[in-house]
Order: C-alpha cells, then structure tokens, then sequence
C-alpha cells in the first residue's frame, strides 16, 4: 500500500515536470525527480512513462493531457510524417522522420480505429495490419486526412 502511495506521488511529478517544461530525455526527469527527493531509477521513470500515456513527440515528452489533444487532430505528430504506402491488400506503411514511428504508432493505437488489428514501429516505419484491403482502404485514406501526406 505505502508503495502505491509513493508511485502514484512520483507519477503526479513526472506529469507535473512534463507539463512545466519541455523535457528531452527520461535522464532529466530521473535527475529531477532524484532532486525531489524520489529514489528512482532510469527503469522506474521508463515504466512509469510508458504506464502513464506519455508520448515522446518533436524531440520532447508530452503528457497525456497534451497527447489527447494530438490524439484528436494528430496536429502534433503531422510534422513527423513523411509518406504512406501500401503492401498487398492488409499491409499499409507509414514512413515517418527519424526517431519519430513510435509516437506516431502509439497515437494510431490509442485511437483504436476498428479497421487496425495492429501495429508495429521501428526508428522511422510503422507497418499498419488491416484484416481486409476494404479495411486498408478506409484506413490509407484517414491517414492521408490526418497527416496531409
């Protein structure tokens, strides 16, 4: 129980930090936190990040709040985006900047568009699975929509 209370405290300042300034790197928030008076590791804030919604967007961690307005415009992540393509009729692409295909990824997840059975991200490629070339097609075309690609 006492270790509950001192996660759920830890997470409120990690959101508290993302939310007051553009932190760059999970060794910031671990130094920040350390300075707080929180016994944390670089594992600890990682699970605590990954638990918590927070994206890593344009260089910087953006907390749920801020990831819920991208989730409904995609308006943060459109500058990351660079092209879609398809493969075969249940395989779509998405080519991204460097670094970026994970946020992207987790947007499109966390969207929970019915068509996606799934998606897999590397450093710039998201591989999109559809169950049905009808699935990719509604799919290809709300992503061209969002990220004008």
């Amino acid at each position: 129980m006492h270790t509950d209370l001192q996660q759920n405290e830890r997470r409120n300042a990690i959101l508290r930090l993302l939310r007051g300034s553009a932190v760059r790197k999970q060794e910031e928030i671990v130094d920040l936190l350390k300075e707080q008076g929180f016994p944390v590791t670089q594992s600890s804030v990682s699970r605590d990040l990954r638990d918590l919604g927070v994206l890593k967007a344009g260089g910087r961690y953006l907390a749920p709040d801020a990831t819920q307005r991208s989730l409904d415009d995609f308006g943060t992540l459109r500058q990351f985006v660079r092209g879609i393509a398809t493969a075969g009729g249940s395989l779509t692409v998405l080519r991204t900047t460097v670094g970026a295909a994970q946020s992207v990824a987790i947007a499109i997840d966390k969207a929970e568009w019915p068509e996606i059975i799934g998606t897999i991200s590397g450093d710039d490629t998201i591989f999109i699975a559809t169950d049905s070339a009808a699935a990719q097609t509604a799919v290809v075309a709300r992503l061209r929509e969002l990220f004008r690609v």
